[in-house]
């Protein structure tokens, strides 16, 4: 089953949040936030224009937050330099606690 309509607002009102408010106005043109529904997972992405082409975007992905239906908990994942997602030691359940984790990057696996 996939996300609910609620649950996609409760995703939409923490990760979408964490969008919308990470960039200053004037680095829009450069830098911004995306998030990817994807099954029972939301990938949160940094987009980033190119330095030959500025009207060309890539995609770097930052976190990964899974959600367990049947334990009703969510985990969060951290893309390390390997290139696969790895999981991130923390408390888990809360989606709002998690995007915590990512916005204050403690330890640097999200944004260097």
């Amino acid at each position: 089953m996939s996300f609910t309509n609620v649950e996609l607002e409760t995703i939409d009102s923490t990760v979408g949040a964490l969008c919308r408010e990470s960039i200053r106005p004037e680095h829009a043109h450069q830098l911004r936030f995306a998030y990817q529904v994807d099954g029972h997972s939301v990938t949160l992405y940094e987009e980033r224009t190119r330095v030959a082409a500025p009207d060309e975007w890539i995609r770097i992905p930052v976190a990964r937050f899974r959600f367990f239906r049947s334990r009703q908990e969510w985990l969060l994942y951290w893309m390390p330099s390997t290139g696969a997602w790895d999981f991130y030691e923390g408390p888990r359940r809360r989606l709002a606690t998690l995007v915590g984790y990512v916005e204050n990057d403690e330890h640097g696996c999200f944004f260097g």
